[in-house]
Parts: C-alpha cells; structure tokens; sequence
C-alpha cells in the first residue's frame, strides 16, 4: 500500500515507520521541520517538511490510506486546551476532509487510552465502548479529536479505524517518562524514588504497538461510515511497581527503589487495563 503517515518521527510513529516499511509498504511521511526520527530506520520514507496544519493536497494524491500518528503534547505538562485543540481536533479534520477530497477512505488514527477519564474507573478491562469522560486538556482534546473523526467518517462514508493506544514503553520514548527514567536510574546506579506503585496499568511494548498498526491496515472487516474503535495493549493487569521491579531486576541494578517517595499525579487513575478482545462500531 502507498501510506501517508503523520507523526513519522515520534515515539510510535517510528516504530510504525520502521515497521511498515520493512514490510514493504511505500510511505510518505510528515514530519514538523527540524524534528528528527526517534530511531535509526533502515529505510527512509519520502519525508515532507511540514506543520500538520498545511496543505497535504499534493503528497496525498495516489496514496491508498492515511494513518494519523501525530498528538500535541501527549506528555504532561499538558498543553494549555485552546492550543491541544486546534492541533489534535482542528488540524486532524482539515487533514482526514484533504485526504478525502484526494479520494482516500481508508483512515487509521491513533487514539489514547486517558481518552475514557473517569469512565474507565470500576472497569477491570476497560471496552471500547466506555463513555469518553476526560478531565485533561491533552485527553479532551483526543476525545473531541475521536468524536470529530468519527462523525467524518460516517458523513464522508470513510472506513475509519481509532485505536486507542495504553500504557506503551520502549526504545524512543521521552527521557522523562516512567520507563526511561528508571532505565537511566538503573544504569547509574542511582536509587529511584517513585510512587507507592499501586496504580495498576496495561503496559504495552511500543513494538507490539506498531505492529498492530501495521496489521490494522486491512481494512476489509471494516465498513464505509461506520468505525471501528479498538484497544491496543496487553489485557494484562500489573502494578507501576510491579513493573518497576522487573525491569529493576532485568537491568541488574544496584540502587534501591524507594516507592512511596512521590505522590501521585493530578487526575490519576487507579487502574486501566485494555479490553482487547473486542471492537466497538461506532
């Protein structure tokens, strides 16, 4: 297939790009100018230098489907709403009306799972059929990002698939997340002072992320005007601190974790696991 990929450069848009291409798919990608890959590829799309906000009209034109990586601010500090918005809603539309226009229907956007808020909570596997009901401004702006796409793809008769990505970790991710930071505690040899760690989460290696992007780009299950919503993770159920502790054991460290040392983030949930037996059509 010919893609046409947002966020190539980003964490799990590396990944994908990595993989798509090593499966032989030719990709156009848009990167912001001056942003760099998170990762060494192997092979290069066709990069395009530009603001997601920008004309796409062109580099669309001949590709097979859209898959939409790119997210402002994914990463607390959140972004204040005004500007969440108009890049993850505004920006995200006027792309997926260009694509159409181009004669594109097949439409992979990347979700989140902070997207379902307080919604998720009394949920042991949270479906994606749950309420959106975020109090952020990053997971209310892809919330009404979902909700846009969705009513897009039903007016445009677009075949349209949102897979709402959980806790991912790995290779290229932001050096101040949980993962990196305690890698790099490890490596020091340095003790790590976390939370009490009884935050129970869906860790999901960025890998097995982009792979299952890579496979979503069948779109035959998939009807014209009516999405398809899926979660991406594990469906496994492990505590902050379990994980904590066997990547503290995987990586030898010497110095000590000290959980409890840290409170917990504003809006903090205390469990998120994925249902990923099941997909919802909106």
């Amino acid at each position: 297939m010919k893609l046409f990929v947002t966020g190539g450069t980003g964490f799990v848009g590396s990944h994908f790009l990595q993989q798509a291409l090593a499966a032989g798919h030719d990709v156009i990608a848009q990167r912001r100018p001056g942003s760099h890959s998170r990762l060494p590829l192997t092979r290069e799309p066709v990069w395009v230098d530009r603001a997601l906000d920008q004309d796409f009209r062109a580099e669309l034109a001949g590709c097979d489907a859209i898959v939409h990586l790119a997210s402002h601010t994914p990463n607390p500090p959140y972004a204040p709403l005004d500007e969440c918005l108009y890049w993850n809603v505004y920006a995200t539309t006027r792309l997926l009306q260009q694509a159409a226009a181009q004669g594109i229907r097949d439409v992979l956007v990347a979700g989140t799972c902070f997207e379902y808020g307080t919604a998720a909570e009394g949920q042991d596997f949270v479906h994606p059929a749950t309420e959106m009901r975020p109090s952020l401004t990053y997971p209310i702006s892809k919330a009404a990002a979902t909700t846009a796409c969705l009513g897009l793809a039903r007016n445009l008769d677009l075949r349209l698939q949102v897979l709402r990505i959980f806790q991912v970790f790995g290779e290229g991710e932001a050096a101040t997340r949980f993962w990196p930071s305690l890698r790099q505690a490890a490596k020091d040899g340095r003790d790590f002072p976390m939370s009490a760690g009884l935050q129970v989460r869906d860790f999901v290696p960025v890998e097995l992320v982009a792979r299952t992007f890579v496979e979503a780009l069948n779109f035959t299950d998939v009807a014209p005007g009516l999405p398809h919503l899926r979660n991406v993770g594990t469906g496994r159920a492990q505590s902050l601190l379990e994980f904590a502790r066997h990547w503290w054991e995987v990586w030898a460290a010497t110095g000590q974790l000290q959980p409890g040392e840290l409170g917990l983030r504003p809006g903090e949930l205390p469990r998120l696991v994925a249902n990923v037996q099941d997909a919802h059509i909106a």
